[in-house]
């Protein structure tokens, strides 16, 4: 499952995809400094989007839900579950899988296969905290781990933002949604 990802796009690019979505992009106390990072891991604070009167809230949150005396939770599995509160988008334009038995494993990219670079990470939202949710991998990451983080479709975004009963489809994108480079 994914505990490392990729967000290198600019505010303007996030504003200007929400907009088209008329979905008006805003945050708290001025505009945020997003600066392009290749790596994101766990307990890292990143970029979330959260649903709000005026269309989508853009937030700097802490990756996973804290447990006393366990590891914070990064992933969620979302099979057949609903979620009627706390969801967010976690903007991304890449995230990482790792194979083999040892370290050092090798190190996986995975990218959008079409012309658009950002994609959202379907999340849910505790405090100053978030976590992915997974499902049952697609084909395009099957051969790679066992569990995959929740991309939704783009046409998806605004109702995951919106009200508990609209609620789009939690599943893996179909074969041919992402490229995969080895990195290491």
């Amino acid at each position: 499952m994914c505990n490392e990802y990729r967000f290198k796009q600019s505010l303007d690019r996030l504003a200007l995809e929400f907009g088209a979505l008329k979905l008006p992009l805003h945050w708290a106390d001025g505009a945020p400094n997003l600066e392009p990072r290749d790596s994101i891991r766990p307990t890292d604070p990143a970029p979330v989007i959260v649903g709000a009167p005026e269309g989508a809230e853009l937030k700097q949150l802490r990756w996973g839900f804290v447990q006393a005396g366990r590891p914070p939770v990064i992933n969620f599995r979302s099979d057949g579950r609903r979620f009627p509160a706390g969801r967010c988008l976690i903007p991304a334009d890449g995230f990482y899988e790792f194979t083999g038995a040892k370290y050092p494993k090798s190190k996986w990219l995975f990218t959008r296969a079409d012309d658009r670079e950002l994609f959202c990470i379907a999340g849910l939202v505790r405090d100053d905290r978030f976590t992915m949710l997974t499902a049952e991998p697609g084909p395009d990451i099957a051969p790679y781990h066992d569990r995959q983080i929740v991309i939704l479709h783009r046409k998806h975004w605004a109702a995951w933002l919106g009200p508990a009963e609209a609620q789009p489809p939690l599943e893996p994108l179909p074969a041919g949604s992402l490229k995969v480079e080895q990195i290491r």
